[in-house]
């Protein structure tokens, strides 16, 4: 039997393995959500039918995608024979699908190891010191389990800590966590703290580097664009599942960001769509993936293809994933450099968009997929008429 509850305004349907619980809201408001329990879960012998997916969105995987392994090593250091090597293989993974590998990539050392040892270790607390960090509707910021709050079929078999950065100070991650979890916890905060700020500095070097891969007269373009913009990180926890040909870790989908840059364990999950049909990224010791996504690719005028991919899950093993997406100032205006749109055979592929319409967009209900940039970009155009008659 299902019931209704109101969170916030808005209805959730609440299945027999969600579990309501209170959760005080600002000014001591006392809120009721609900979160998946997969430890519940995890002790039937099916999985519920809200986990299934579509056949099309789970066929399985039909190889590995043979991905360049782009060391920066040469870029970071200024060496410009490699740094064109590097944009070369940068133009054509991101012409053909939108994504890439990198390695030597500046990181210190033991900071991609300690950030997926402490994700592993906020994932293991029980579930109501999780839930001390529970992400309030309408916040980035927070735990989540299977994404009930916004969905009731074609769930998530994942838990989610997400968390948004800006380049401090004040450390945005780590006072966040600190506030929510307590001093005992600081750890937890602190390493993620170093890890955003890691990342947001290679997605500031990947900038530059797919300015010069693109051919800019200004290799500076896209740093410049994004030094004030901000970030999402999240920590991807997927627990084993019972029929992993059923269930998605995450569904298909092209991240509405502009670049993600993720970090896997040793445990097979993501897929890439990609020669029509679905490819295995295998883990790779070091190495970080790269994926184009839907704000850079109308940066890029479409020369650049955001990346389709999904993540499947393990029967046995546990999986876990960092993902950082690097996002513009919200106010600014997305437009791609004068010369990707000058001359005759050249046109705009999409109108001019802010990043907090996109974000509203795919926020208000709409579940992003590999059609979300066309959908918002027409609904868009229709507005903007309704407004001129």
């Amino acid at each position: 039997m299902y019931i209704d509850k109101t969170v916030l305004n808005r209805t959730v349907t609440v299945c027999p393995y969600l579990n309501p619980f209170k959760l005080k809201g600002p000014n001591s408001r006392e809120m009721n959500s609900s979160d998946v329990n997969f430890s519940l879960l995890q002790n039937q012998p099916n999985v519920p039918a809200e986990f299934f997916w579509p056949e099309k969105d789970v066929a399985p995987s039909e190889g590995d995608l043979d991905l360049p392994i782009i060391d920066l090593s040469g870029f970071l250091n200024g060496n410009e024979a490699e740094t064109q090597l590097a944009a070369k293989a940068v133009r054509e993974a991101c012409m053909a699908h939108g994504t890439f590998l990198v390695v030597n990539h500046g990181f210190k050392s033991g900071l991609a190891e300690k950030a997926l040892e402490i994700s592993s270790l906020f994932f293991g607390l029980s579930k109501d010191e999780k839930l001390k960090a529970y992400r309030i509707p309408g916040n980035i910021s927070g735990y989540t389990a299977g994404h009930s709050q916004r969905f009731s079929s074609n769930l998530p078999w994942n838990e989610t800590l997400t968390l948004a950065f800006k380049k401090g100070p004040p450390h945005v991650v780590e006072e966040f966590l600190t506030s929510r979890l307590g001093n005992h916890r600081q750890e937890i905060g602190q390493v993620f703290q170093e890890f955003c700020d890691a990342m947001n500095g290679l997605i500031m070097d990947l900038m530059k580097l797919l300015g010069i891969s693109m051919g800019l007269k200004d290799r500076t373009y896209y740093r410049r664009f994004f030094e004030d913009g901000s970030g999402i990180f999240r920590c991807n926890y997927y627990p084993p599942c019972k029929q992993p040909e059923k269930a998605l870790g995450v569904g298909p989908h092209n991240d509405p960001t502009a670049i993600t840059v993720l970090l896997q364990d040793d445990v097979v999950g993501l897929e890439v769509f990609a020669g029509d049909r679905w490819q295995t990224v295998r883990p790779r010791p070091g190495a970080l993936v790269v994926n184009v996504g839907d704000t850079f690719m109308a940066l890029s005028n479409g020369n650049y293809k955001s990346c389709y991919h999904r993540a499947v899950v393990n029967k046995e093993k546990v999986r876990r994933s960092l993902v950082f997406f690097s996002c513009p100032r919200e106010d600014k205006t997305i437009v791609p450099p004068p010369e990707l749109v000058e001359g005759k055979e050249a046109s705009r592929q999409y109108p001019d968009f802010t990043w907090a319409q996109l974000q509203k967009f795919t926020q208000s209900g709409y579940r992003v997929d590999n059609t979300t940039l066309h959908n918002f970009s027409s609904w868009l155009v229709s507005n903007s008429d309704k407004k001129s008659t």
